[in-house]
């Protein structure tokens, strides 16, 4: 090489350089990429250790992020729906999500799956589309920095137009930092997450520099394309080698288009210092019901796959630690309120009832002081579930149901009364359970 040429080289690696490691234009609240890693909101490396689940299809399994984070998990990936395919998910039930997430001290990625397969699946969502989803939700991701990463679109585009990738994914980003997001963006791959065309792979530094907060995650999903140990090193370590921040957004240990070679993918995630989210917890259907974790959402009945996962070589039981944001952290509410005086009843009645469901309501009324937030808890008798809620975040844990104010509505004068109400299922009887309430200040 000619000593000019050299020098040009040398001035355009270092102006890749400074793309890659500029300051971020707003403040860290929360996650974020540095020196090529995830970070938590206290600056401790963060690998995600976690699986999928598909929250958006099965509503009702409200108990499924506490099982998963008993079996080890440090985070969960969960589906959203934008509702260009599937029924959307409201920004009562993102915060109802968040705030288990958050009670079980897990980190949650939220994704919205209608975009998958943009471009060759019928009735895909744009990235614009999902960008327009998230904007929408907005306010229940307002403040979650330090324990959501926001996932914008699952798989953003088929084997058809995927040379659109690049653009539409900085673009997609430019939109949210705009509309104020400043959490960690993952974002998936081409070809249907599994990028062997290479073009997440070989444009992933011009997404990342696109990013004015420099506070991007990539996502390669793994599936029958890397089903060799060089593969899946070779992949992984082009990113940490250039110094991109990567995970394995999913992966199985079977498909229908081949083989995966999960032990490779776990090995070389654990050597990189990568994190990896397994597809998925339960509930698959159309021929790939083998990837299912757990049998019908059964935390003690763990399959070959969920059993490797979890408890196998390099899997999560061995691997996961929790994030350092969650050491102190009072949880997705107000802490209890000190003054002894404070106090506040709560009365539940069933609103309306159907075969096999019923809709509840429970008003919550203030004391003879002030309060600045409240807390409902009961469990019920017989086997009913709570599958969506509004004006209260609802978590429950099998019988036992709790339910916290939402920002709006915790504040209540001294005898000052608010509702909220759910939705929910059961299986013939359904007795009225007692409740209780708490003050949270």
């Amino acid at each position: 090489m000619r000593p000019r040429l050299a020098l040009i080289a040398a001035a355009v690696c270092t102006l890749v350089l400074s793309l890659l490691t500029a300051a971020p234009a707003h403040a860290d609240t929360g996650f974020r990429i540095q020196d090529g890693r995830l970070v938590d909101a206290n600056g401790n490396d963060f690998i995600l250790r976690g699986v999928n689940h598909a929250h958006t299809w099965y509503p009702q399994e409200t108990g499924a992020i506490a099982d998963i984070k008993a079996l080890g998990a440090n985070s969960v990936r969960v589906v959203l729906s934008s509702g260009q395919r599937w029924t959307r998910n409201d920004a009562a039930d993102v915060s109802a999500v968040i705030a288990e997430c958050r009670e079980n001290r897990l980190i949650c990625v939220l994704e919205v799956h209608d975009t998958t397969g943009y471009g060759e699946q019928a009735g895909a969502a744009t990235l614009d589309q999902a960008v327009d989803y998230w904007i929408g939700v907005q306010d229940a991701l307002a403040g979650q920095e330090p324990y959501v990463i926001l996932n914008i679109g699952n798989e953003p585009f088929g084997n058809t137009g995927y040379a659109a990738w690049t653009d539409a994914t900085a673009e997609a980003i430019t939109r949210l930092r705009g509309a104020g997001f400043d959490h960690t963006i993952m974002v998936d791959a081409p070809n249907w997450g599994q990028d062997w065309t290479f073009t997440m792979r070989d444009n992933a530094a011009e997404v990342f520099a696109a990013d004015p907060d420099r506070n991007t995650l990539f996502s390669i999903h793994m599936y029958g394309v890397f089903d060799t140990a060089a593969e899946i090193e070779s992949y992984l370590g082009h990113f940490t080698d250039a110094g991109l921040p990567i995970a394995v957004g999913e992966f199985g240990h079977d498909h229908s288009d081949g083989n995966p070679d999960e032990d490779a993918i776990l090995a070389t995630a654990e050597e990189l210092g990568i994190g990896y989210l397994g597809w998925s917890w339960s509930g698959n259907g159309g021929g790939v019901e083998y990837l299912d974790m757990v049998n019908g959402f059964d935390p003690n009945s763990l399959t070959p796959w969920g059993e490797r996962l979890f408890n196998g070589e390099n899997g999560i039981a061995a691997t996961a630690e929790e994030a350092s944001v969650f050491d102190g952290d009072p949880g997705p509410g107000p802490g209890p309120d000190p003054d002894p005086e404070a106090g506040c009843t709560a009365e539940y009645r069933v609103a309306g009832q159907w075969s096999g469901g019923f809709q509840g309501e429970v008003r919550v009324t203030a004391g003879d002081t002030a309060i600045r937030g409240w807390e409902v808890t009961w469990t019920f008798a017989d086997g009913q579930t709570v599958t969506n809620a509004w004006n209260a975040a609802v978590t429950r844990s099998g019988a036992d149901v709790t339910a916290v104010n939402q920002s709006y509505n915790g504040t209540l004068s001294a005898g000052g009364t608010t509702t909220f109400g759910f939705q929910g299922t059961h299986n013939g009887r359904n007795t009225v359970p007692e409740v209780d309430c708490a003050v949270r200040s």
